[in-house]
């Protein structure tokens, strides 16, 4: 197929079966960006009321560089990967301070900047300053990998030269920002994983996957992720209606985010007789265990993790020291901090012994 054929081809496409997203509507680099960093292992319905919710915060790039990470983390929470929040908080700060909060105007800039890879420099150079150059991502791997029957691992090095390299022949000259959307969506919605529209597909004709019968097997990506299993017991405390807490220091999952007394072993969760930790061991007791809850299973991208809750209750007059970087706080300061989801789940489903 001509380069010129299939991006016209993908463009008329788009314009009939596009979906009207606020992302689309703005030349704004900023909100193009946010829509971006948003949508990344994010599907649209889950992502458009985070990019609201942004947007009406935080409507500049300047007014995210100038807001607390807590509050940035808040704002994310239930949406994962909160290294994505905390990476585009600090490139925001850099954008504010250092360029006076103006986006570079082209690819070659805009990938300079820490956080901003060359998926999200292209995006952002196409749709916000109409620069030729194509945006790569797994719908595009995915689109180009069937209609012209590549069979290179995308999850090799090679894959990027070889798929970078036909985006680029393929990208319209006059309409690149147009024809990134179209390719993107055409992936996303038409050209899915599982179960594509082949039969009235405007490439059906053309389409090496569909002549060949390899939709299932293309694109090719013989990496496995290996799963770690993980065990969480949480202990939440209480005392005066307050509850022990801490931040999550940086090398792990949730950086940045509180959590409650934890205990992590190896092997599985744990039982009132195989509990050795020495601050627990001291304040067991002199505290009531309220409840223990039913285990919870957590699912990231290579881990798994069980997780159970100790609701465990101290007199108002006890007095320990603390864990390091533990301390009480209220219940409104529980419900502002920023927080894993699996805890917000848990509070949200045992908030009558909490009130």
């Amino acid at each position: 197929m001509e380069r010129q054929t299939f991006s016209e081809v993908l463009q008329k496409w788009y314009q009939r079966n596009k979906r009207d997203l606020p992302w689309r509507n703005t030349h704004d680099p900023y909100k193009i960006w946010l829509s971006e960093v948003i949508l990344q292992q994010t599907r649209v319905a889950q992502g458009l009321p985070y990019y609201q919710k942004f947007v009406e915060k935080y409507p500049t790039v300047t007014d995210l560089a100038n807001a607390d990470e807590k509050d940035v983390l808040r704002l994310w929470q239930g949406l994962g990967y909160y290294s994505r929040a905390r990476n585009m908080h600090q490139t925001a700060r850099i954008i504010a301070q250092d360029l006076n909060g103006r986006f570079p105007q082209n690819y070659a800039g805009l990938v300079k900047l820490k956080g901003i890879g060359p998926y999200t420099a292209a995006a952002i150079a196409s749709f916000a300053f109409n620069e030729k150059v194509a945006v790569v991502d797994g719908n595009v791997y995915r689109v180009l990998a069937r209609i012209f029957g590549i069979e290179t691992d995308i999850a090799s090095h090679e894959a990027k030269k070889v798929f970078g390299e036909l985006a680029n022949e393929l990208i319209s000259d006059t309409e690149p920002a147009t024809h990134n959307q179209a390719i993107m969506e055409f992936g996303a919605t038409y050209c899915t994983p599982a179960s594509p529209g082949c039969m009235f597909c405007v490439f059906h004709y053309e389409c090496e996957a569909n002549a060949t019968g390899k939709q299932a097997v293309l694109p090719v990506k013989s990496k496995k992720i290996k799963t770690k299993k993980r065990y969480f017991d949480y202990f939440v405390i209480e005392r005066k209606q307050q509850f022990l807490m801490a931040k999550r220091g940086a090398k792990d999952i949730w950086e940045g985010l509180y959590d409650f007394y934890l205990v992590e072993s190896k092997e599985n969760l744990l039982t009132l007789e195989e509990i050795t930790d020495d601050f627990l061991l001291a304040i067991l007791p002199v505290g009531l265990i309220k409840s223990v809850s039913e285990v919870y299973k957590h699912i990231l991208t290579h881990q798994t993790i069980e997780v159970k809750f100790w609701h465990i209750v101290l007199n108002d007059d006890t007095e320990l020291p603390l864990p390091a970087n533990y301390d009480f706080h209220s219940w409104q300061e529980v419900e502002d901090l920023p927080k894993p989801i699996l805890i917000e789940k848990y509070l949200k489903k045992h908030l009558g012994e909490f009130r």
